[in-house]
């Protein structure tokens, strides 16, 4: 069994379920008292966020550069960013550590390649939306990322991080992202990727008409499949 390095904390509330999705998908494959070889690095959420507040990616990928060394001179053989929006730094952090960094949108990618689906939505982050690192890995196996408007745009980005990153879920905001949802469908969307990692606290398959993907439990699931591979 391979030693996998998360790095968690952004934000936290969904960090839990990357450690648990991850031993319960070792335990399954294993049984017994088998789980994951794994080491944990979480950040402060507002240190990331500061620096993202005024635009310094530069800065947020040195912190991460750091601890994702810091976990490969701890013994792991693969890197896992607990955030969708962290995968902007995924490919360039994988150089740099040359270690693997499973990447979020290559497993969701598969996912829906499996459904033979080639139109889906993308709720997230407006970093996630509207940055070329998940729309490309999409792109590469033929499927069309769709995004929502801009005032729903924001108000997706917003309460990703006042409310759900900080562990509240109202039933305001469930019903107003199930409302974007279905004007996507509407406009073609097959499917929908929960493409934040709180996003799953809030909806799930029962609230949507079409396919969801979960990149929460799609990572995970990609990132046993590493460990044991």
């Amino acid at each position: 069994m391979k030693t996998l390095g998360l790095i968690g904390g952004t934000s936290w509330v969904s960090t839990m379920d990357y450690y648990r999705y991850i031993n319960l998908g070792i335990n399954e494959r294993l049984g017994g008292l088998n789980y994951a070889h794994c080491i944990l690095h979480s950040f402060c959420y507002a240190d990331v966020k500061a620096l993202m507040d005024v635009g310094d990616f530069d800065g947020v990928y040195e912190m991460f550069s750091k601890a994702c060394l810091h976990l490969k001179q701890g013994g792991v053989e693969g890197i896992v960013l607990c955030a969708n929006t962290m995968h902007m730094f995924a490919d360039k952090l994988e150089q740099r550590v040359e270690l693997p960094v499973i990447h979020i949108a290559t497993a969701t990618a598969n996912a829906i390649k499996a459904q033979q689906l080639d139109r889906v939505a993308m709720l997230g982050t407006k970093f996630t939306m509207e940055k070329d690192f998940f729309r490309d890995k999409l792109t590469a196996q033929g499927i069309e990322m769709m995004i929502p408007g801009e005032e729903d745009k924001d108000f997706i980005h917003n309460t990703i991080f006042e409310e759900m990153g900080k562990g509240i879920f109202t039933s305001a905001t469930k019903a107003r992202y199930i409302s974007i949802i279905d004007n996507l469908v509407s406009n073609g969307a097959q499917g929908v990727i929960l493409g934040c990692t709180e996003i799953p606290m809030l909806l799930s398959q029962e609230d949507v008409q079409v396919t969801v993907f979960d990149t929460t439990k799609l990572h995970a699931a990609a990132a046993v499949a590493f460990c044991l591979g």
